[in-house]
């Protein structure tokens, strides 16, 4: 069972989500609370596997309150749920110590998936959020006069991330589970999950999450 804390100010959207985990399988939602302050202490007293985690919140923001957690208990998992779709926020969000990152105009279905990935270490990172941050770092890079391709093959050989594994790389940033990787680059899905391991452990990255965010700063897809 994977216990979660909600820390969100909005009354309404507490309420629709408090409904949404209510009902989820495999989901106890262990308390509620309001702004970032409220959200620390009951993680501290309660130790829940999940915390849906909006940013704009009263005293303390999200951010802040994702560090102060992790700096207890890194065990904690943390899903950063929000409006907020600034390339800033994201890495300031994943700096902290946050497991995942969506928005709150995803789907219940995605929402749910999202906090089950995080909860097994996995990591969330919406699509759109992916893309977004993606297009923001090529704008530099696109002004800059010498060749690009010899200093992202640069980077991608120090990591020795094989052509394959780049491809499957590229598609954890579009926030493909591995069965859709392996639709994908019509591989099975045995290869899939084989790559995605092999990729976590050539850029010492933790979770699919930190795999990605590296994946988007440093330009290796």
């Amino acid at each position: 069972m994977i216990n979660v804390l909600l820390v969100e100010d909005h009354e309404l959207y507490r309420m629709g989500l408090s409904m949404l985990l209510s009902k989820a399988d495999d989901i106890n939602l262990l308390a509620e609370a309001s702004d970032g302050i409220e959200g620390i202490k009951k993680a501290r007293e309660l130790s829940p596997s999940v915390i849906l985690m909006d940013i704009g919140l009263p005293n303390i923001d999200g951010i802040e309150a994702t560090q102060r957690i992790k700096d207890f208990n890194p065990d904690i998992k943390v899903l950063i749920f929000t409006s907020r779709d600034s390339a800033n926020d994201v890495f300031e969000s994943f700096k902290a110590g946050a497991d995942g990152y969506i928005m709150k105009g995803a789907t219940p279905e995605q929402t749910i998936s999202a906090i089950k990935s995080v909860s097994e270490g996995i990591g969330w990172i919406d699509p759109n959020i992916a893309k977004m941050v993606f297009s923001n770092l090529q704008k530099p890079s696109s002004q800059i006069v010498s060749e690009p391709e010899p200093a992202k093959n640069s980077k991608t050989n120090s990591y020795g991330l094989t052509e394959r594994e780049l491809d499957v790389l590229e598609a954890m940033v579009e926030g493909l589970t591995n069965p859709q990787i392996a639709d994908k680059l019509v591989i099975s899905k045995a290869t899939a999950k084989a790559h995605v391991h092999s990729i976590l452990q050539k850029l010492c990255a933790t979770s699919r999450t930190q795999a990605t965010v590296m994946a988007i700063n440093e330009g290796l897809v």
